[in-house]
């Protein structure tokens, strides 16, 4: 049968203490997700101490591929802390995911979407746009709607700001490329915020107003609906017909008694989205 392959972190790193065993399960993490068990460095010759031919352990000396064999992967491993401590964890890959489909990353790509990046300098900003440029292209089932939310969501906001509009994967990737070599572009806008005051928000007045305005915003982002209902629940007792339904309809949006709320409850929503 197969040996029992044996490795260790120690003899690259030492012993790290009350860490004991952390970087063994990153290290072995990382085996499995590569499919290759790895070589114990600075080991030449294994230990006199250890009769290596009695059993079926053999230490690592050298990687070896960790090739799929339909079983799921698993690795143990052991920690002996500083203390006495002593623990041992059993690792297993978790099941493949299932590729996502181009067409479905594509049905949730919403009308405009933003990718916003930030850096501590400008040259910075451009080869985070370059990373994430290639990390894209790489990926063609990747989804533009959750590249967004990571960016979006997941990152810090450093001194030098940008961000790239699209209506698709292809116009975003043309951003990035056009933010990464320096060109400003109508879907791109960088920004230095070293210098910044507060923030207003500027919102158009009455003439504005169209029949759906925000509806897609409401059916897609919970937090526009939600902001949007709550000024409804306290304006609609004071209106002759409910806000969503002058909006949907169109019916009287026109008149100023219905134009003005309209307009405060979609401005409203759209702050809170914002």
């Amino acid at each position: 049968g197969r040996p029992l392959y044996l490795g260790s972190l120690k003899s690259n790193i030492g012993h790290t203490v009350a860490a004991a065993g952390a970087g063994g399960v990153i290290k072995m993490i990382m085996a499995m997700r590569h499919g290759i068990l790895p070589k114990t460095l600075n080991v030449d010759e294994p230990t006199p101490m250890v009769d290596w031919e009695a059993g079926a352990v053999e230490l690592l000396t050298e990687a070896r591929p960790w090739p799929e064999t339909g079983a799921p992967r698993r690795a143990g491993v052991s920690a002996f802390g500083v203390s006495g401590t002593n623990a041992h964890v059993l690792l297993e890959e978790p099941p493949a995911e299932e590729p996502e489909e181009v067409a479905d990353a594509a049905a949730t790509t919403l009308p405009v979407l933003p990718w916003v990046l930030s850096a501590r300098t400008a040259p910075a900003l451009r080869d985070q746009a370059r990373r994430l440029l290639s990390h894209v292209e790489e990926r063609p089932a990747e989804d533009p709607l959750n590249v967004a939310y990571s960016l979006a969501t997941g990152r810090s906001a450093l001194e030098h700001r940008a961000v790239v509009v699209g209506s698709d994967r292809e116009e975003l990737l043309t951003g990035l490329q056009a933010l990464a070599d320096g060109r400003p572009t109508p879907t791109n806008v960088v920004q230095d915020t070293k210098h910044t005051g507060k923030t207003a928000f500027l919102f158009t007045g009455q003439g504005a107003q169209h029949t759906g305005m925000g509806m897609d915003l409401y059916h897609t982002y919970p937090a526009y609906a939600h902001a949007f209902d709550t000024i409804a629940t306290h304006l609609d007792p004071h209106l002759d017909q409910p806000l969503h339904h002058t909006i949907t309809t169109g019916h009287h949006l026109h008149q100023t008694g219905n134009t003005q709320p309209a307009l405060f409850a979609t401005e409203v929503a759209l702050y809170r989205l914002l």
